[in-house]
């Protein structure tokens, strides 16, 4: 009886002992698998080598989690992920007018636009072939004159009115000469300077909508650092005041040209302002 009961208590503890390790180890599975997973977002690697596929769908999941109350990257990395898409142009990333609560203003974003831009530079590059023109014409003209002239005294060589005729062509090329300079290279070298900032973008052309009406605005601004009030323009459609703000990147991509954006302010007006 003592050697059965001994070896029935023996059986009942290795029965135990199985009973626990089982449950430990279904404890510990079950445990691995109600891990909290943390959420994973697309892997881009640098920004400067992503695609705009790439980024565009890595913008779209991180935007939504980020209103589903779960970010999944710092706001730091998110900026400059909009600000990636922003210079590809990339319309995942437009937005409509606003408000900012903190600032208590209305704004739209400012993209550069391209058209304009060429538009005015096309114009820019007929002025400045009229100022060369005006330059190099009157040098050819005189050239040419003064070798057809030297044709004919060959000619008529000994005759008494040659000499007098010869010094009046030389006086008056020289007044035509310096009279084509004078208005030529003015406008040429203005041409030149505007050319230069359009191709810098020290003088860019930015397009948004209108705060308050939603319409297509658009300003030629300045983006120079001396250059520190904002320009301000009126909405051609509601006649509301604008203020333009601009930003500047520098890419080594464009071939030293500056990457210009911004945003388009509401200007609210006193009432004196408003009165007519």
């Amino acid at each position: 009886m003592r050697v059965a009961s001994s070896s029935s208590s023996n059986g009942l503890s290795v029965v135990a002992k199985m009973r626990r390790s089982s449950s430990v180890s279904l404890f510990s599975v079950r445990a691995c698998h109600d891990l909290p997973h943390g959420p994973s977002c697309i892997y881009v690697g640098p920004l400067h080598t992503a695609t705009q596929e790439t980024l565009e769908a890595l913008y779209s999941q991180a935007r939504d989690a980020y209103y589903s109350g779960e970010p999944l990257i710092l706001d730091d990395m998110f900026d400059r992920l909009e600000l990636k898409l922003k210079w590809y142009g990339s319309k995942s990333v437009v937005k409509y007018p606003r408000c900012s609560i903190r600032r208590h203003s209305t704004y739209a974003d400012a993209d550069e636009d391209l058209s304009m831009a060429i538009a005015l530079a096309s114009l820019w590059s007929l002025f400045l072939a009229l100022g060369c023109s005006a330059c190099v014409s009157p040098i050819f003209y005189t050239v040419s004159t003064a070798y057809h002239r030297a044709f004919d005294s060959g000619l008529s060589y000994g005759s008494p009115s040659s000499s007098g005729l010869g010094l009046l062509f030389v006086v008056n090329s020289i007044i035509f000469m310096a009279l084509g300079f004078v208005i030529g290279y003015p406008v040429a070298s203005a041409s030149v300077k505007v050319l230069q900032g359009l191709w810098r973008n020290d003088l860019a052309a930015l397009k948004g909508s209108c705060p308050n009406c939603g319409e297509e605005v658009f300003a030629f601004v300045r983006t120079d650092k001396a250059n520190n009030s904002p320009h301000r323009a009126d909405c051609h459609v509601c006649e509301c005041l604008l203020e333009f703000r601009t930003e500047v990147e520098q890419s080594a991509l464009r071939l030293g040209r500056q990457w210009v954006y911004g945003r388009i302010y509401l200007v609210r007006r006193s009432r004196r302002q408003r009165e007519p």
